[in-house]
């Protein structure tokens, strides 16, 4: 990477931490409507702190083309380090989208009458204290300290040094508003400067409640198998569009070219097209020719080589169908049914994004069902896996795992539960004895205000 870093006087981690554990019970306590009300100046504020964010960023750049010339840096990570005062614009946006989401704090998800005058009720409420690593992308920032404030949680924020400059001027934006407000404390968002600081915060079980690490596979692995607190992150993005026997190949054409070329940076463009030999004499020189027109390198299966007869695709490999490019490259096979399709898609894949493109409802309907991954889609570019695109407002990250929180992680993955008895002096030997017998009795609706409204 590079060695781009900033000169800081931050206190010891623990400190840190401590003071993020602080700031979240008082985040708690927050009503929707002044949450919102910070979000909306926090739009603002990103706003008005524009140039700042973009001459921090034009330092951060600077050095990162001096990477990317010496081989150190790919191009595609350095697009991810960009930011345009459009980018900004679409920050504060994305912002105002999370504020104007409904509350996930307080919701009742059950409510049980276990006997007469004794009633349990399950609500939502903030994980705590969330820490974030990543890589590169400095505009996870206020996406992801959105999310925290909309559902009460403090965070701690550490960003690759090649962002350093750019990070640390959001951060101090986003400081400079919630110290306008008296209720919230500016330690709510607080940002690390080295991998020391990371390792350390990996060790704070007792302080910090959730780690979510976005960049590389290694780096997330890396992260997990040193982390004492929970961690919640997908390694890497291998998606898949498969075009069926029965596919319109004019749609097949669209939505290939979107899941590939709109952004293939992303972690949810496709990486691999399988394509049915049925349709594949049809479909495969039309689209070669869509993708070369694009920038996009081929690299071929030998059934498709063989089909496609051009000079300017590349044998596959084996490492092909199971890396990440991030870049302008597409691995391309030919698979005699659905079954081979799915199966490679279970080889290969990173249960990240799946997509088929058919006209038949049963084709569909078992790709859908039988394809293991977080995001699992019909006639749909891959590129729609996002929380932003989801409604979510912004997201976290997206996670491939199955607990907690899967595909892209928004207010919800950031929110637990806790449960609420009221009762009337009963005590557990009533039941024991057999004086009381519980009726255990769900009361309806499930999902009404908290019990603080009660």
């Amino acid at each position: 990477m590079t060695t781009n870093s900033i000169e800081t006087s931050q206190p010891p981690v623990q400190e840190v931490a401590k003071r993020a554990r602080a700031s979240s019970r008082s985040l708690a306590r927050l009503s929707n409507e002044h949450r919102n009300e910070i979000l909306m100046a926090a739009a603002s504020a990103l706003e008005s702190g524009a140039q700042k964010i973009l001459n921090g960023n034009e330092r951060d750049c600077r050095a990162a083309q001096l990477a990317v010339e010496a081989g150190k840096m790919s191009a595609a990570m350095f697009a991810r380090l960009r930011v345009k005062a459009k980018g900004i614009e679409e920050m504060a946006a994305r912002v105002r989208d999370v504020a104007r989401l409904p509350d996930p704090l307080g919701r009742r998800l059950a409510a049980t009458e276990l006997d007469d005058g004794l009633v349990l009720h399950k609500e939502s409420c903030p994980l705590g204290v969330v820490g974030i690593v990543f890589e590169s992308r400095p505009d996870v920032i206020p996406q992801v300290a959105s999310l925290a404030l909309k559902s009460g949680n403090a965070l701690i924020l550490k960003g690759g040094a090649e962002a350093a400059h750019t990070s640390e001027a959001l951060v101090e934006v986003w400081r400079g508003c919630l110290e306008q407000f008296s209720s919230v404390q500016a330690h709510s968002v607080q940002l690390l400067h080295t991998r020391a600081d990371v390792m350390e915060l990996l060790t704070l079980d007792r302080e910090v409640d959730l780690i979510i690490p976005r960049g590389s596979r290694e780096f997330v692995e890396f992260v997990a198998k040193n982390s004492r607190v929970p961690v919640l992150g997908h390694g890497e993005g291998i998606c898949h569009v498969y075009v069926d026997r029965a596919a319109d190949v004019e749609k097949a054409i669209k939505i290939t070219l979107d899941s590939k070329t709109q952004y293939p940076a992303a972690c949810n463009a496709a990486e691999t097209l399988l394509v049915h030999q049925d349709i594949a004499l049809r479909f495969l020189p039309a689209v070669v020719t869509e993708l070369r027109a694009a920038a996009v390198e081929i690299r071929g299966c030998s059934r498709t080589v063989e089909l496609v007869r051009r000079s300017d695709i590349t044998p596959a490999e084996g490492a092909d169908w199971a890396t990440e490019h991030s870049d302008l490259v597409l691995s391309v096979r030919t698979v005699s049914d659905i079954d081979e399709a799915i199966a490679h898609i279970h080889r290969y894949g990173s249960r990240h994004t799946e997509t088929i493109v058919t006209e038949d409802g049963e084709a569909a309907k078992k790709f859908l069902e039988e394809v293991d991954a977080a995001g699992v889609f019909h006639n749909a570019s891959t590129r729609f896996a996002d929380g932003f695109r989801y409604g979510l407002g912004a997201e976290l990250g997206i996670s491939t795992g199955k607990l907690h929180a899967r595909g892209p992680v928004g207010l919800e993955g950031l929110t637990t539960y806790k449960y609420k008895l009221f009762g009337n002096g009963q005590i557990v030997a009533e039941y024991a004895n057999g004086t009381r017998q519980f009726k255990h009795r769900a009361i309806e609706p499930p999902d009404g205000p908290s019990t603080s409204d009660l």
